[in-house]
């Protein structure tokens, strides 16, 4: 599968789990991958990885609750190549599972400062590299705890219900242009987060990252003409 061959993607959360994935099978099909995250050890095993697939890679250290970085990070996109194919936007924070009332403040600010800021922030220094592509797609991480919202769960259930509807709305107004903007829900995969979520559950039970990496990178294809649409890795999709 080639058509990538010769984009530009960046993902986010990319030295560990699904961006990991992810980024591996963007280069597998050719996309020279811009991967960004904090962990820079991740990151080096990750260009490993690329090149012993014959791919390429840029690795960016950055923290994503840094805007400041975020805007020199499009800048620099701009002044190497003028346009960005596709963005992942991959990276996101658990926080604490726990009664509302009893979430520190620290800790809410967190949480929406990557699951929501940061993707805001994304966009807001990368519209213009991904409207200049000829099939700019862009595709954001939720969960299915958006819509759940169990008890427990608020503080992450309303980051991920933000970000669909920033998502949505977005979507919305880059409707009339070759941009298409989705949602993904991975659903259950043995990640790092899920263990700290799920500390109970027998691992070996859950698809890998590798297993729905593939299903997340179909969505920057430029054969997708949905926007403003929720997939799941289940296959099923519909619109936010």
């Amino acid at each position: 599968m080639e058509e990538l061959d010769g984009k530009v993607v960046l993902v986010t959360g990319a030295s560990r789990g699904i961006g990991y994935a992810a980024s591996i099978e963007a280069a597998k099909r050719g996309a020279h991958v811009i991967a960004v995250a904090r962990t820079t050890s991740g990151l080096e095993e990750l260009d490993d990885a690329i090149q012993d697939l014959g791919g390429s890679s840029t690795l960016v250290p950055l923290d994503l609750r840094d805007g400041d970085a975020i805007d020199r990070l499009g800048a620099a996109i701009f002044e190497r190549w003028g346009h960005l194919d596709g963005l992942i936007g991959n990276a996101g924070q658990l926080g604490v599972l726990s009664p509302l009332p009893h979430v520190k403040p620290d800790d809410f600010d967190k949480v929406f400062a990557v699951n929501v800021t940061a993707n805001y922030r994304l966009l807001r220094s990368l519209d213009v590299l991904l409207r200049q592509a000829d099939a700019g797609r862009a595709v954001f991480v939720t969960s299915g705890a958006s819509r759940s919202a169990k008890p427990f769960w608020g503080l992450y259930a309303a980051s991920k219900a933000a970000l669909d509807a920033m998502v949505k709305s977005y979507a919305g107004e880059v409707g009339h242009s070759p941009l298409k903007v989705n949602v993904f829900n991975p659903g259950p995969v043995r990640t790092a987060m899920r263990a700290k979520a799920m500390p109970g559950e027998d691992p070996n039970t859950l698809l890998t990252p590798e297993d729905i990496a593939p299903k997340l990178v179909d969505l920057l294809s430029p054969a997708v003409t949905q926007t403003g649409w929720l997939f799941d890795a289940n296959g099923s999709s519909e619109e936010i």
